[in-house]
């Protein structure tokens, strides 16, 4: 028996989580595991009613869960950073969630920008450290308001932070068993503390690893090899900075947020899984937002609870409803509702 906290946030956040929740439901009549789900109300709306984000009684609570499942947060009524710091890193920090793991996997050509890539060519993996770096929150003001002022963000880099992401990676990388190839993407010409960190770390852990190639990219290298040959990479391990910026690209070179989920891992905790597209506002409540991603999202958590099988099962029913149904992964231009895509994907799996 699994207990599922269930946040389906902001804007389209519930009209995905549905989906998703449908499509585990059914996976789990076909697979034979057992699973309770508890709602919280975790988002803009609350924050406006109450001024409340999330609360540390909140964070006791949520560890008590085998994992939480997650739709969107950002509320067009609450001003920028507020719903982001107070709860989606507060939940990452607290729930001490020090992988962001997400994968890029086109499964329809057609809906690729690239020119003549297909499948096997975009399939890899970025491992994004999820709790140091910029996103730390640290630094300060100096004469602010001034001619003079100065602002510093530090990106603050530990070796045990460092060092288990990067371990992850590695196991993570043996584990997939594809071309079990791992690249370092870094800065390391420019950013030379927190990147001497990161690069002495990865080439110290790769001696355990004598089965896996190495290699290592600059972060701008990455994202022009993202376009011209993604077919290159395998997995991927980075910063937190880093991370958010290459994925997104990920996203698109795989068709689009409408199918990019990821998770938010501790491997000995409580994970977090979510599509990544965001609360996308102009979409509520018009039964058109693609719910795939947060359908891949549960799919992701059943295979880090343990449920493989079913993980896989509703993958490759998604890639069935992708490669036979769909118009497009776009909100609106799909052929298909909401609701009917997340039928589709039932009806296949």
């Amino acid at each position: 028996m699994y207990t599922i906290a269930v946040i389906p946030g902001d804007g389209t956040g519930p009209e995905v989580i549905r989906e998703g929740l449908k499509v585990l439901d059914a996976a789990a009549g076909k697979y034979g595991f057992k699973y309770e789900t508890t709602m919280f109300d975790f988002g803009g709306e609350r924050y406006l009613l109450t001024g409340k984000t999330l609360e540390d009684k909140d964070i006791v609570q949520l560890k008590e869960f085998s994992a939480i499942y997650l739709g969107a947060i950002g509320h067009p009524g609450v001003k920028p950073g507020i719903l982001e710091t107070g709860i989606l890193l507060k939940l990452r920090f607290s729930l001490d969630q020090y992988i962001n793991l997400r994968p890029v996997k086109l499964y329809n050509a057609a809906f690729c920008p690239l020119k003549d890539k297909v499948p096997g060519d975009i399939d890899f993996v970025v491992v994004r450290e999820n709790s140091e770096g910029l996103y730390k929150g640290m630094g300060e003001f100096r004469n602010k308001g001034t001619p003079d002022e100065v602002a510093i963000q530090i990106s603050y880099n530990t070796y045990v932070g460092v060092e288990r992401c990067i371990r992850y990676a590695f196991e993570y990388c043996r584990l997939r068993n594809k071309k079990k190839k791992l690249t370092l993407c870094g800065k390391t010409n420019v950013l030379t503390y927190a990147w001497d960190l990161w690069q002495r770390t990865f080439e110290q852990v790769a001696k355990e690893y004598p089965d896996i190639a190495c290699d290592y990219a600059h972060v701008d290298a990455t994202t022009m090899w993202f376009v011209k040959n993604p077919e290159w990479f395998d997995v991927i391990v980075t910063d937190n900075m880093f991370g958010d910026i290459i994925t997104d690209l990920g996203a698109m070179i795989q068709g689009g947020m409408g199918i990019a989920a990821g998770g938010n891992i501790n491997p000995r905790g409580v994970s977090m899984f979510e599509p990544i597209g965001g609360s996308a506002p102009k979409y509520t409540g018009k039964n058109v937002i693609n719910p795939l991603a947060a359908i891949c999202a549960g799919a992701m958590m059943l295979e880090q609870l343990g449920q493989a099988e079913a993980g896989k099962a509703i993958e490759d029913a998604v890639i069935k409803v992708a490669t036979s149904k769909l118009q497009s992964l776009a909100a609106g231009k799909m052929g298909y509702s909401t609701s009917e895509v997340g039928d589709l994907v039932v009806q296949q799996l």
